[in-house]
């Protein structure tokens, strides 16, 4: 679909579907690079070698948006401008039955699968592009999800369904335009016209009940609506910088203002489609890499905030959900791009700091542990650390080693850091009443008190120590 961002709406979240997808090691993760710059390196001149490169990265990683484009691109190239057919071509034989067991079964990674062996012959087959839309979703792959919701939509530009499951997404990633363009798309269909009507209108509420709150889906939206000049200017820019693109590909400064530019004015998704053309370009450019790893990350954290604002204007179980996949999408994308920089830069605690916070909030406490002791070295952050330290070893039940660190982070904390110090003397104090030692709990919650009488339920724990009642520790 031309100069719009598509893809089909996340399902409910499925029991059978894992909420955070297994984390790559980082062998698997080096060996899967490795495929990506062989293929990236004989896509100009061995277009078969570099499907089956991109082929084993796609399977290897399904949520990574950059391997799937990758993959798309060499097959368009290789197979042209060809339709996608309907259920009859896309299942035939036996991977008609393969593909629906797997759905059926909710192992969504084998529709991927299944689905990547059935688009390698027809890149353009618009249900089987669905069926791994919806996998993504279910997964919370959401990036992919769009891409391959995009390609069914240039497959199938007037599919009924398609452009449903596209509007569906678009408006949860808060891009109401191009949801609004997908009913307009269909309206004249038949049957179609009265519920295109009505979401139409429910969709241009949304959008200024958002955009009135400076959330829009569209990041310099409200800049083009006010100067019709500036906009112009900016077109005129666009299409020098595509030129220059098609005169040079390997003019890597141009690429990424391009992206700018179109993050702006017409969504992240034809951003992503730039940026992945220059990381090819650039050859895998680790510069390059992680200018694109930063905006992912952006753009998860706005999509987020997308998501929090339509649950404020909109609570209901599907806009709940939708901001929970968001959230762990979110959560999964940072562990994937701090982990990656780990290994870049062995000696950068921050990253090592940033990736443990992130597999901490993910309930990965055993691994959490290893990265925040690796972080210990830093004395800046000892006390924080000691404190993160002591939680996880809580959750895992090894009070003992909480109980250290627990004590370790309320020395170390100061009334410069007064709410991490605060944290620590509850956590300290809550510990040690269930482990039986009133008197270290006594004093660390009175302290506690004296900070801040009013923190959590110190006081009413302060009096069951004074009584003598039971005072075991809550999980959290």
């Amino acid at each position: 679909m031309p100069n719009e961002s598509t893809g089909a709406a996340p399902s409910p979240v499925d029991p059978h579907a894992s909420a955070s997808a297994p984390q790559l090691s980082p062998v698997e993760r080096a060996r899967l690079q490795q495929c990506f710059n062989r293929g990236t390196q004989n896509a100009p001149t061995n277009l078969d070698y570099a499907i089956e490169m991109f082929t084993i990265c796609v399977i290897g990683d399904p949520g990574n948006a950059v391997y799937l484009q990758a993959l798309l691109g060499v097959l368009r190239r290789k197979h042209g401008p060809r339709k996608g057919g309907g259920l009859s071509s896309l299942w035939a034989a036996g991977s008609r039955t393969l593909l629906k067991k797997h759905a059926a079964n909710a192992q969504w990674r084998d529709v991927i699968k299944s689905g990547v062996e059935i688009i390698k012959a027809n890149p353009a087959d618009h249900a089987c592009l669905l069926a791994m839309a919806e996998a993504c979703g279910n997964l919370m792959f959401f990036e992919p999800q769009g891409v391959y919701l995009k390609a069914a939509l240039d497959a199938a530009p007037s599919d009924i369904e398609v452009n449903k499951q596209c509007a569906r997404y678009a408006a949860n990633q808060g891009q109401f335009d191009q949801a609004i363009a997908c009913w307009v798309r269909i309206s004249n269909m038949k049957g179609m016209g009265e519920e295109a009507q009505r979401e139409v209108a429910r969709l241009q509420v949304e959008k200024t009940i958002v955009a009135g709150q400076g959330m829009s889906g569209r990041p310099g939206a409200t800049r083009a609506a006010t100067g019709g000049g500036d906009t112009a200017a900016k077109g005129d820019r666009v299409a020098e910088l595509r030129a220059e693109i098609q005169q040079n590909p390997a003019a890597i400064d141009a690429y990424l203002e391009l992206a700018d530019l179109l993050e702006r004015d017409g969504g992240v998704d034809q951003a992503e489609q730039v940026l992945a053309r220059a990381l090819a370009a650039s050859g895998n450019d680790l510069k390059v890499r992680e200018h694109v790893e930063d905006r992912q990350l952006r753009w998860a954290r706005h999509k987020v905030m997308i998501a929090e604002k339509r649950v404020e204007t909109e609570d209901s179980p599907d806009t709940r959900s939708t901001l929970e996949k968001l959230r762990a999408d979110q959560l999964k994308r940072e562990i994937d791009v701090y982990s990656a920089r780990c290994i870049r830069y062995p000696e950068n605690v921050i990253w090592k700091f940033e990736l443990a916070m992130r597999l901490k909030a993910g309930g990965n406490h055993a691994e959490a542990i290893r990265h925040f002791q690796e972080v210990l070295q830093d004395p800046r952050r000892k006390g924080q650390v000691s404190l993160e330290l002591g939680e996880c070893f809580q959750k895992i039940k090894q009070y003992q080693l909480a109980a250290q660190n627990y004590q370790t982070a309320v020395e170390l904390l100061t009334d410069r850091e007064l709410e991490l110090r605060k944290r620590a003397l509850y956590r300290a104090g809550v510990l040690a009443a269930g482990l039986g030692d009133a008197d270290t709990a006594r004093k660390h919650l009175a302290t506690l008190a004296g900070l801040d009488f009013g923190y959590r339920d110190v006081a009413q724990r302060l009096d069951k120590l004074g009584s003598g009642h039971d005072n075991r520790p809550k999980s959290d």
